[in-house]
């Protein structure tokens, strides 16, 4: 399982606006989040509560790519809709989302099954993971990473 230390997967995945990959950001800051379904009531809360602190995570030297196993058309539709302002990636083979331990066992009403655990990650400039949220709950979830982006520039400002 990924843990902070730990280097990050590279990527290279579509968007609705073109490919964005892991290395393309090197010298950025990068909050990578996983989100179950495009335009479901909790992933549609937290893209737009990241989409609300784009330009606060900009400043901090961040981008924000939201990720999810939809393909690049789900999204432009979800972020056409939502007005949304965060890069979304399609991982629609999951490979990327399983190699950052995010594709788990599930349970509802007693039956077992595979899906996308909502979890983030910030990820250095050199492409270190630094911090690790794992079955993110949406609500001030996005103040804990935006806390955690503004320690990470203090501790390594240029």
């Amino acid at each position: 399982m990924l843990e902070a230390g730990d280097k990050a997967p590279d990527f290279d995945l579509a968007t609705d606006t073109g490919r964005v990959s892991l290395a393309s950001l090197k010298g950025k800051n990068v909050v990578l989040y996983f989100y179950p379904k495009d335009d479901t009531a909790g992933c549609t809360s937290e893209a737009l509560q990241f989409s609300s602190e784009v330009e606060e995570f900009a400043k901090l030297g961040a981008v924000i790519i939201g990720v999810s196993k939809d393909s690049a058309a789900s999204h432009a539709k979800f972020r056409k809709k939502h007005d949304l302002t965060v890069e979304l990636a399609a991982d629609t083979t999951g490979e990327i989302v399983e190699a950052y331990g995010a594709w788990v066992e599930k349970s509802m009403y007693g039956r077992k099954y595979m899906g996308v655990d909502r979890s983030t990650f910030l990820i250095d400039r050199e492409g270190v993971v630094r911090d690790v949220w794992r079955k993110v709950k949406v609500p001030n979830h996005i103040k804990a990473v935006l806390t955690a982006a503004k320690a990470l520039k203090e501790a390594s400002p240029k």
